[in-house]
């Protein structure tokens, strides 16, 4: 069963534009993101998914120099895009990643596909599995799991455009459909967001690398956790964002 995630990618940002390759730490975010999506032994393969219009050029050609498959597709349906650079990657698992999350977890994203494999069985059968359906986790960490099956069945029936967009509302939207899974964490973190779209969170990530971030030491949750308990101020940095709909 051929594991590959997607790391959804664009240039394009409302409220902060180019976000995915701005430099952090001498190194651009989507680097970041990467290093931290392949810290899940349970991946065949990695991703990114950009689109074809002449923005994400920058996102194309940095693939290229980093020797990482990119898949480019439409700027507007992106699941089309998501289905057709699972196709080209021969996918049977599929793993749906966003490129502003430079905190990603890849050892949570390793035990949510450990859950995954283990729910199903030959008896029960699970098509989409994430720890957003009920959230627990900060903003930022998410990861969306599902196979190509309900990927490829959302992609010949979803309509709307929100359904489009955003890959997978069709699924989770449909739990007469597909058999749906929420992986809920141990405690409620939800309360803080880790996810990159404003200057204010681009100020708390900076932060937060800049407090932990070694070369070749990747560092975990719960030293992020452990940061934000012990310096409370630097988590009200972002406390207002509000996400947008």
């Amino acid at each position: 069963m051929k594991v590959v995630a997607l790391i959804q990618a664009r240039m394009g940002s409302t409220r902060l534009p180019g976000k995915v390759l701005k430099p952090l730490c001498g190194r651009p975010v989507l680097a970041h993101v990467l290093e931290r999506v392949h810290l899940c032994r349970r991946l065949d393969d990695v991703w990114v998914a950009t689109s074809n219009h002449s923005a994400d050029d920058a996102i194309a050609n940095a693939c290229r120099d980093w020797e990482v498959p990119c898949f480019r597709g439409s700027e507007d349906d992106v699941l089309d895009r998501f289905y057709s650079a699972a196709n080209a990657a021969e996918a049977e698992t599929v793993v749906r990643i966003t490129a502003d999350c430079p905190l990603f977890d890849g050892w949570l994203l390793e035990d949510m596909l450990r859950v995954f494999t283990e729910t199903n069985t030959p008896v029960v059968k699970v098509d989409y599995l994430s720890n957003v359906l009920e959230r627990r986790y900060p903003r930022g960490l998410d990861a969306e799991i599902f196979t190509f099956a309900a990927l490829a069945q959302a992609h010949r029936e979803a309509q709307q455009p929100r359904e489009r967009e955003h890959v997978t509302p069709y699924i989770y939207g449909h739990p007469d459909i597909f058999r749906l899974y929420s992986y809920k964490g141990p405690e409620d973190w939800s309360h803080y967001r880790w996810t990159l779209d404003t200057p204010e969170d681009w100020a708390l990530i900076e932060a937060i690398y800049q407090a932990l971030y070694r070369p070749e030491t990747p560092f975990t949750t719960q030293q992020v956790l452990d940061l934000l308990r012990s310096r409370p101020e630097l988590a009200q940095i972002n406390a207002t964002v509000q996400q947008k709909t």
